[in-house]
This record gives structure tokens, C-alpha cells and sequence, in this order.
């Protein structure tokens, strides 16, 4: 396994992201095509930056990525690549919206590879991730457009399943991914969800 982890840290490294994770999107992205040209991208969990990075190439100059981290980010976007905004702050508190509202109003696309620090026990770990990837997803709620996608990570525990039931009561399609560059003992896993279907406030369950 050490290997496989060996060449994910070198390509990223010889193609200039700043970490490994940058593949686990790529692979989502050749098989699903989440991002498109043109596209509006917010990235929950940013830092180091490379998600955000990735986006913005795909994206182009007339898109745009919004990176929100705890940790300030801040690596340049590329040459015929969209504009990278990059917030540091907590995704839990209130104020974030309206600071993500000052650059663009709703995204197509909501992306996080947030993850909790570990404890070491692993219930603990899981309920720490299912309540960081419920706060992506009422942001999503909030700031993702009709029509629009959605990913997340999420550790898997006894509660998973009734949050990818929830995904799919707001999603059209959803398909729980486990990427090749992923730690094979690791149990992350990424939910995506295509073709939000926004409703009115306060007609969720």
C-alpha cells in the first residue's frame, strides 16, 4: 500500500498540487464530469488548496472557486485557469455565507474533503465526520443551484446509511465512490450527489 501512496505523493508533486487528495477528485471527475466549463465551485475543506486548484482548471477563466478552510490557503491559480477566492474561516459559523455571498450568490458545484481530527476510536471519528458533512450539506442546501452537484467525504459508521437516504431525498442520482488513490484500510468514502433538487425553506424533513 505504501506504494501506491509513494506514486499518488510523487505525481502530485511532479504535477505541482500540493497534496495527494487532488486525484480522489480527479477520479470522480473523468467518470461523472462534475465540474464543467464555465462552472461556479465551492470548496469546503480547501487547504491545502489542491481541489481548488483542480476546479479551476477545469472551470476556466469565465468560472470561479470559492476555498473555504480553517487554514489559510493560499496557492496562485494558473495560467488560463477561473479566479481561486480563498476564506479562511469555520464552515459552522453563520457569517460564512454571507461571506461566500460576497463573491458569487449559489454555486453549480459544492465540493469538501473536510474531515474531523481523529481520536483513534473509531464510532467517535464517524459521528465527528457525519456532523462536518452535515454542515457541507445545509450549506449546500443554502448556496448550491437547481440542477447543481454535490461531494462529500464521510467515514463510514452505523449512521451512514440514513445520510446517503438523505442525500438521495435531495438528489436525483447519488453513488457512494471509494477512490483508487484512497488508503485502502481507510474508511473513507466520498457521496455525490447529482441534480439538486432545490425546494422551498422549510419544506425539508
Amino acid at each position: 500500500m505504501r506504494k501506491v501512496n509513494d506514486f499518488y505523493s510523487k505525481k502530485a508533486k511532479k504535477e505541482n498540487f500540493p497534496a495527494r487528495s487532488v486525484y480522489k477528485l480527479e477520479e470522480a471527475q473523468k467518470k461523472y464530469k462534475i465540474i464543467r466549463r464555465g462552472d461556479s465551485v465551492l470548496d469546503l475543506g480547501c487547504y491545502p488548496g489542491s481541489w481548488s486548484l483542480f476546479a479551476s482548471e477545469i472551470v476556466g477563466p469565465k468560472g470561479v472557486v470559492v476555498g473555504v478552510d480553517l487554514k489559510q490557503a493560499d496557492c496562485s491559480s494558473r495560467p488560463e485557469s477561473g479566479p481561486i477566492h480563498w476564506i479562511c474561516q469555520d464552515i459552522t459559523k453563520p457569517e460564512l455565507v454571507t461571506q461566500v455571498r460576497k463573491i458569487r450568490p449559489a454555486f453549480r458545484v459544492l465540493v469538501s474533503d473536510l474531515a474531523p481530527g481523529t481520536s483513534g476510536n473509531r464510532w467517535v471519528d464517524a459521528q465527528r465526520s457525519l456532523e462536518l458533512v452535515n454542515t457541507t450539506l445545509s450549506l449546500a442546501e443554502i448556496l448550491l443551484l437547481n440542477g447543481g452537484h454535490y461531494m462529500c467525504k464521510v467515514f463510514q459508521g452505523e449512521d451512514f446509511p440514513a445520510f446517503v437516504k438523505k442525500i438521495k431525498g435531495r438528489f436525483s442520482m447519488v453513488k457512494v465512490i471509494k477512490p483508487k488513490s484512497s488508503r485502502v484500510e481507510s474508511r473513507e468514502v466520498f457521496v455525490l450527489g447529482m441534480k439538486y433538487k432545490k425546494v422551498a425553506a422549510g419544506l425539508r424533513e
